[in-house]
C-alpha cells in the first residue's frame, strides 16, 4: 500500500485526505439521519393525543423541542398555538429552515470532495505525463524504467481520484435525497398539527359559548 502511495506522487496525499474526510462525513450523516433519531414514529401520534386531551403544557413543549428535529419543528407550532394560524405557520417555517440547515450540515463539503477528487487525479495525470516527457528529453527513451515513474504516477492518481469521487458522489446524492424526503414528511406533520390545533381551538370556543349560554339561563320577555 505504501509503495502505491509513493508511486502516485505528492498529489496522492490530498486525495487520501479527501477520502478520510468523505468517509467521516458519510458515517456521521448516516448515523445522525436515522429515522428513529430524526422522525420517531410514535412522536406525532403522542402529540396528537396530548392536543386532543388538552394536556399540552410548557414542560411538554420544552421536552418535545429537545427530543428530535421533528420535535423541534412541532414544538415551534405548539408554543405559538394561541397566537393564530399565521403566526404558527411563520414560526414553523422559520424553525424548519434551521432544522433543514442542520440536516444538510457537511453535505456541501461532501459534494465538493466528489467534485475535486477527479480533478486532483487529473492534475496528477498531467504531472506524471510531464515527468515522462522530461525523462524522454533526458535520453530515457531507450530505458523503460525512466519512463515508468511518470506513467505510473499518472495512472495511479487518476484511479485514486475516481475511487474517492464515485462513492462520495453516490453518498452525496443519497443523503441529499434523504434530506428532501425528511423535509417533505416534516412539512406534512407540521400542517396536520396546525389543522388539529385549529380544530381544537374551534371546539374550545364552541364549548365556551355553550357554557355561557347555559349560565345566562332563559331570558324573560
Amino acid at each position: 500500500m505504501w509503495e502505491i502511495v509513493r508511486a502516485g506522487g505528492p498529489l496522492m496525499w490530498p486525495i487520501i485526505a479527501c477520502s478520510i474526510v468523505a468517509a467521516a462525513i458519510i458515517l456521521e450523516r448516516l448515523w445522525t439521519m436515522q429515522e428513529k433519531r430524526v422522525m420517531p414514529r410514535a412522536l406525532f401520534q403522542k402529540i396528537t393525543q396530548l392536543v386532543e386531551q388538552d394536556q399540552v403544557t410548557d414542560k411538554v413543549v420544552q421536552a418535545l423541542e429537545k427530543s428530535s428535529p421533528l420535535g423541534r419543528v412541532l414544538s415551534a407550532g405548539l408554543s405559538s398555538r394561541h397566537r393564530g394560524r399565521a403566526i404558527m405557520m411563520e414560526r414553523l417555517e422559520d424553525t424548519g429552515r434551521h432544522v433543514v440547515h442542520e440536516l444538510e450540515r457537511f453535505l456541501n463539503t461532501l459534494g465538493t470532495i466528489a467534485g475535486i477528487s477527479p480533478l486532483l487525479g487529473l492534475l496528477g495525470t498531467v504531472t506524471g505525463i510531464i515527468k515522462a516527457f522530461n525523462a524522454i528529453n533526458e535520453g530515457g527513451m531507450g530505458d523503460p524504467r525512466m519512463l515508468s515513474g511518470g506513467i505510473s504516477e499518472a495512472l495511479l492518481t487518476t484511479a485514486a481520484g475516481l475511487v474517492v469521487a464515485i462513492p462520495a458522489l453516490v453518498a452525496y446524492r443519497y443523503l441529499r435525497g434523504n434530506v428532501d424526503r425528511i423535509v417533505i414528511e416534516m412539512e406534512k406533520d407540521a400542517l396536520r398539527l396546525v389543522d388539529q390545533l385549529d380544530a381544537a381551538e374551534t371546539r374550545g370556543q364552541g364549548a365556551a359559548a355553550t357554557r355561557d349560554t347555559a349560565t345566562a339561563g332563559p331570558q324573560v320577555a
